[in-house]
């Protein structure tokens, strides 16, 4: 039976009952939670310094109305470098390789950002559709352009995200399925390929981590645009 390489961007299901509500739960169960005591233990101290460090890196580009949305920038990307560094160990499954399930976080997220700017100040929000200056000729051609590419901001995050992830971990069981494959028949060429994919598995844990801070930084540079 020829081998299928998508198989395992399926989501999977235990007698019938999807287990993707399952894998969106565990990221939150690994995570301690802070105590009230003055001083905590290792792992709670490293957890809340990496977070302050996040908050600060993702708040830079915001002004004081941007604030607000600091704690659901934060936990949305934790959540998705736990599930894409999750989907890198052993027989499991990663959902952020789902278009379903990163379009699900990118149009809320980027429509709420648009809703906002058109509440707070409607003519700034408007006035990104046409540039300044812009011929009498082209005014319309423009508005249509600058549309269009408003309304493909959700469909690019959830793309590039889906995209990034997929193409990894195929790469990843390709040379894995090369190396076994080569094994027998040439040591010495499997065993570089063996070293190659510990390199590509290094590098898609970086590309994990990346891909999901990219992800947030994106929402907040479109809630910048509007707020």
């Amino acid at each position: 039976m020829a081998l299928n390489f998508f198989d395992q961007f399926m989501s999977p299901s235990f007698m019938g009952i999807p287990l993707m509500a399952l894998a969106l739960t565990l990221p939150w169960v690994l995570y301690p939670n802070p105590s009230t005591r003055w001083l905590n233990n290792r792992v709670v101290t490293l957890q809340g310094w990496t977070i302050n460090r996040f908050t600060q890196q993702l708040l830079l580009p915001l002004n004081k109305g941007g604030h607000k949305w600091a704690l659901l920038l934060t936990s949305l990307m934790v959540f998705l470098i736990t599930l894409n560094m999750l989907g890198l160990l052993p027989y499991t499954f990663t959902p952020t390789t789902q278009l379903s399930l990163n379009l699900g976080l990118a149009t809320p997220l980027w429509l709420a950002t648009v809703l906002i700017g058109m509440r707070n100040q409607p003519t700034h929000a408007l006035g990104h559709l046409l540039p300044e200056g812009t011929p009498g000729p082209l005014i319309p051609v423009l508005i249509i352009i600058e549309t269009i590419s408003l309304f493909i901001r959700p469909l690019a995050l959830g793309v590039r995200l889906t995209a990034n992830l997929t193409a990894g971990h195929l790469l990843i069981q390709l040379i894995a399925t090369a190396a076994f494959v080569l094994l027998p028949l040439m040591p010495a060429v499997a065993i570089l390929t063996t070293i190659v994919l510990v390199l590509l598995t290094l590098l898609e844990v970086a590309v994990a981590m990346i891909q999901a801070y990219v992800f947030v930084l994106l929402v907040t540079l479109y809630l910048q645009e509007n707020v």
